[in-house]
């Protein structure tokens, strides 16, 4: 039954996420903000992202509840959601977008951090968990494509509530979080900081994060620009996020530990073929199939970056540790994808945009490799 309940409630959180960094754009878009602003918005929100992940992953961590500060989260995210998706004037865009940062946001690490440790009580893996969050992004989508198209985007507004309100009642019937039993103490994160291997493994996931995030950010305005509709972007993200389902569902069978560097940067790969052929075809519909190249660039980026973080950060703060990836994924990369991506957007293009990311992809894809490298020499050398 609990696993019933965590599992719903990935559904629907991650169908307010789904609302929230899917359409958003699009949403700003046909109240005439340009990309750039839109850019401009996007990447304001992601630097108050990246004070408050650590900030409510520092708390959890020290109140030793995850559950509790979700809720809080989640409350405040509802209402500030609901009046986001009915403004348009910028002012307002601006404020509202950045006070979605501070709340929404940050309950995704914690909910990853949730995830992991109740399947693990469970004795099941994470994977069979996170599918129904990528299956309820998978299904928003496609739902919030179609009303968008039918009803128009004053909808998304009470399809925003909709959604947040089930997530909180699912999320107050969940048990709470199992908690280390190590006390906290600030000087447990220092040897983190300090090892070679942390500062190459965030500096990685950084630069693979970008062009991602990119993708996330303007995918959207790509297909409308190439003459999709609402509704195919709806497709868009219904394809990529089942094929995350299949993904995580299987995850666990591809990653093996001490390999987590060298999927990193088989994912990598993918990216830069992906993103390499969306540059190339100017077709809406060829843009949307792309899509299931999804599963396997971001699925195993994303769960062999958790896994590798897992092994260099101290127990008591994973946490704290998930907040810190959730960061470089959602909050620095954000902050550099967003308005840099919006003003090339603006001033080359969609596809020259998307050539761009799949050259970082592959300068990401080889420092990948070099650091797995050098990972096994010094393995060797500590063996000998």
């Amino acid at each position: 039954m609990k696993l019933v309940l965590l599992r719903g409630y990935n559904f629907f959180y991650f169908s307010m996420f789904a609302m929230f960094l899917s359409f958003l754009p699009l949403y700003f878009a046909e109240k005439g903000i340009t990309a750039s602003e839109i850019g401009v918005i996007l990447g304001t929100g992601s630097i108050i992202g990246v004070v408050s992940q650590p900030l409510w992953g520092m708390i959890s961590d020290k109140y030793k509840t995850v559950k509790a500060v979700l809720l809080i989260l989640l409350m405040a995210s509802i209402g500030l959601g609901m009046a986001l998706f009915s403004i348009s004037l910028m002012p307002a865009a601006f404020a509202l977008t950045a006070a979605m940062y501070f709340f929404l946001m940050p309950a995704d690490p914690l909910t990853e951090s949730m995830n992991y440790r109740l399947a693990e009580r469970a004795g099941v893996g994470f994977g069979t968990v996170r599918m129904y969050g990528a299956l309820g992004y998978a299904v928003a989508s496609y739902i919030i494509g179609y009303i968008g198209d039918r009803y128009g985007m004053g909808s998304f507004m009470y399809l925003f509530a909709a959604y947040g309100v089930l997530a909180f009642l699912l999320c107050a019937m969940l048990p709470e979080t199992p908690a280390a039993g190590k006390p906290v103490a600030w000087r447990d994160m220092k040897p983190f900081f300090k090892d070679k291997r942390t500062v190459q493994f965030l500096l990685l996931v950084l630069l693979i994060a970008i062009p991602h995030r990119m993708n996330d950010s303007y995918v959207g305005l790509y297909v409308q620009s190439l003459g999709g509709g609402v509704g195919m972007v709806g497709l868009a993200w219904f394809i990529m996020t089942l094929a995350e389902v299949a993904f995580f569902a299987l995850i666990n069978r591809f990653i093996k530990p001490g390999k987590e560097l060298q999927v990193i940067s088989v994912a990598a790969f993918f990216y830069v073929l992906r993103f390499a052929l969306s540059a190339w075809w100017d077709n809406p519909v060829a843009i949307v199939w792309l899509q299931l190249l999804q599963g396997v660039s971001f699925v195993l980026f994303y769960a062999a970056s958790i896994q590798y973080l897992y092994t260099l950060i101290p127990e008591q703060w994973k946490a704290t540790g998930q907040t810190i990836l959730a960061m470089l994924l959602f909050g620095i990369s954000s902050i550099i994808s967003s308005t840099v991506g919006g003003w090339l957007f603006d001033w080359i293009g969609g596809p020259a945009l998307y050539a761009c990311m799949s050259a970082l992809s592959f300068i990401g894809a080889c420092c990948g490799l070099l650091i797995q490298r050098n990972v096994n020499q010094m393995k060797r050398i500590r063996a000998t």
